[in-house]
């Protein structure tokens, strides 16, 4: 194609002419950069050289005028870019760039801007072929788990026995040692250079220096998933760091979870592990903690950390919906944990428990919440829709 044009443009005669042919091989790499970027920049260096054959040709063909031309500025290296599994409420997720052509219209230099591509890692679910199951209501989530809170009847299952890892939803363990240990919820805490994350290496708005009591603490961990909140409550326990991992193992232990381990207050691990069965004896337990309940599920709430207030915001979009009756929350993610969600909401005025893991796409959650809530309301008598492979996935 690229042949035939330069062949025809021989012909033209004139300045106007040649500087129409430097105009339209510009305009042809560009075309060729937006349609495929990594096939554009192999051949940059080809279609260059065509071109300047073509004008040279051309210039032998008459007496030229000089003719302006069209070169590209070679892209700068893309740097490799870190995908760590970091948490939902902070995590930077994978993303793609596509690639753009830009035409400086005085100087004729072109330039290429980066392609950058990161697809996300795969899942403890993806790995064990969990979102293979097949489910009537096509969720997204791997485990899917719904019982009604007042008799433990089982309403929805799907994979409630795998075990997975949980994410931010250990924070529900974290607040529970923490009240369990009757601590001032007034006493002030410094966030230091231990609570920075040094797994994922995720961020935080919680700057180290910042001086908060517990109680703003375990506000912002519930409702926000503040990481270094989560951490400092661990770290300002009697006998420390240690003392507290065992006493979320212990405490796990004494409520019947039997899937259950944790080894830190974060989630940000994917040794913290649980199955939904497990999950959904936490937050019955969970539930008998009034402020639990209140912070949870808080929309925002603003902190003064001694250096400026900062406002969050709950990082569960139903709790802003006011179709939705939730009287407790949590969310979750790492990349090997996946999108995760378990909530206590009343449906059709029943009292439920629904436990959502390893979901794909930062959204399908609570799409899902939403599919099991209208399947929920059209159900008469108690029915089981189960899709449970009776197996354990372990990390």
């Amino acid at each position: 194609m690229k042949t035939e044009m330069f062949s025809s443009l021989k012909v033209v005669h004139g300045v106007a002419v040649r500087s129409a042919l430097s105009l339209a091989v510009s305009i042809a790499v560009a075309t060729s950069f937006a349609a495929a970027p990594a096939e554009a920049l192999a051949k940059t260096a080809t279609t260059t050289k065509t071109a300047k054959k073509t004008a040279k040709s051309s210039a032998q063909a008459e007496k030229p005028a000089r003719v302006a031309k069209t070169s590209l500025k070679a892209p700068k290296p893309v740097k490799a870019v870190k995908v760590a599994a970091a948490e939902d409420d902070d995590a930077p997720r994978a993303s793609k760039h596509r690639a753009r052509y830009r035409m400086d219209s005085h100087s004729r230099r072109g330039a290429v801007h980066a392609v950058a591509y990161q697809p996300r890692a795969t899942s403890v679910g993806q790995a064990f072929g969990l979102h293979e199951t097949p489910d009537s209501l096509a969720l997204r989530s791997s485990v899917a788990y719904v019982v009604d809170q007042n008799t433990s009847e089982t309403l929805f299952d799907k994979n409630s026995r795998a075990v997975v890892p949980i994410a931010s939803i250990t924070k529900l363990m974290t607040a529970m040692v923490t009240l369990d240990s009757h601590l001032p919820l007034t006493d002030e805490m410094t966030v230091t250079d231990e609570d920075r994350d040094y797994e994922k290496f995720t961020g935080s708005r919680l700057a180290v220096g910042s001086v908060l009591n517990r109680e703003d603490m375990l506000h912002i961990a519930l409702m926000a998933s503040e990481n270094r909140a989560a951490a400092a409550l661990s770290r300002y326990y009697p006998g420390g760091r240690p003392a507290f991992i065992a006493a979320m193992n212990a405490k796990a232990k004494s409520l019947g979870m039997t899937d259950t381990h944790f080894e830190n207050s974060t989630g940000l691990t994917s040794l913290n592990v649980s199955s939904a069965r497990d999950l959904v004896k936490m937050v019955n337990a969970a539930y008998q903690y009034p402020i639990i309940r209140r912070f949870s599920t808080d929309r925002s709430y603003e902190v003064n950390t001694g250096k400026r207030n900062i406002a969050y915001n709950s990082t569960n979009a139903l709790v802003r919906n006011q179709s939705w009756d939730i009287g407790l929350q949590k969310t979750g993610f790492i990349n090997e944990a996946g999108e995760c969600l378990v909530m206590q909401a009343t449906v059709n005025g029943r009292p439920v428990v629904m436990v959502l893991l390893d979901s794909y796409g930062k959204y399908s959650r609570f799409a899902d919440a939403g599919r099991l809530r209208s399947f929920l309301d059209t159900l008469g008598e108690p029915h089981i829709m189960s899709a449970d492979m009776g197996s354990s996935a372990n990390p």
